[in-house]
């Protein structure tokens, strides 16, 4: 994992952003699969710029979406889809045949899980995984537990991601969600991590540790060969 540092949440974005770009111009229809939250804000914030400065920069870019909240309907403000729409589909221009989305408020979850692996593996893999950090230590919605899901599943929420800031409006309060597995995230060819926000310091602290445990999921992140992990030095306060 190489550990990249940063004065602030703004330059700590910009690098990632760079280094996302980066890969972009290399190969213009790459599978971007993105994470929601606070810590890639930035980043795609950075993104949608460069759109608007080449309108024609993500025409072929394919994106998968994480995670979804199970049980919220894709309007919800506090859904992962109603966040991606506002932040990456919409500002990026992406077509609809290249995006593949979680249904949050499917009636078979299971099934669901089952057609998005299809459409993954359809789609050749996950070309650069964009990832924040939990404050339990999760990834996606693989939560710490005494053993990890390797394939899409349904996951129970932990009492933190309970808590969330994201669905703390939502009429309907989700105790599962749906989420591509440690297996798949493992089979990115890269793997941006982002780390910022209050609350984390301890986590931080654990996972620099390098040791690798079911009960900190962000762990396993130590066995992939390309990790970019972005610190914002501010979480260490």
């Amino acid at each position: 994992m190489q550990i990249i540092q940063s004065a602030d949440y703004e330059t700590m974005s910009a690098l990632a952003a760079e280094s996302v770009m980066a890969a972009i111009r290399e190969s213009r229809n790459l599978l971007l699969c993105a994470a929601t939250g606070k810590s890639p804000e930035g980043l795609y914030e950075a993104l949608a710029v460069k759109g608007r400065e080449e309108p024609d920069l993500f025409d072929d870019l394919r994106v998968i979406k994480l995670d979804e909240w199970y049980g919220l309907p894709p309007q919800d403000p506090g859904s992962c889809e109603y966040y991606l729409q506002l932040r990456v589909i919409g500002p990026l221009n992406i077509s609809p045949d290249n995006y593949i989305s979680f249904t949050g408020n499917t009636e078979e979850p299971k099934v669901e899980c089952q057609r998005i692996e299809t459409a993954l593996n359809g789609a050749g893999g996950i070309d650069i995984c964009i990832l924040g950090l939990g404050k339990n230590g999760h990834i996606g919605f693989n939560e710490p537990g005494t053993n990890l899901s390797a394939g899409i599943h349904l996951s129970r929420l932990s009492e933190s991601s309970k808590q969330h800031v994201m669905i703390g409006k939502t009429v309907y309060s989700p105790e599962a969600g749906l989420t591509l597995g440690i297996s798949a995230i493992l089979q990115s060819k890269k793997i941006i991590f982002l780390v910022s926000g209050a609350g984390k310091r301890e986590v931080l602290k654990e996972l620099l540790t390098g040791k690798i445990s079911t009960m900190l999921p962000a762990s396993f992140l130590w066995l992939h060969p390309a990790v970019e992990c972005y610190i914002d030095n501010k979480c260490l306060d």
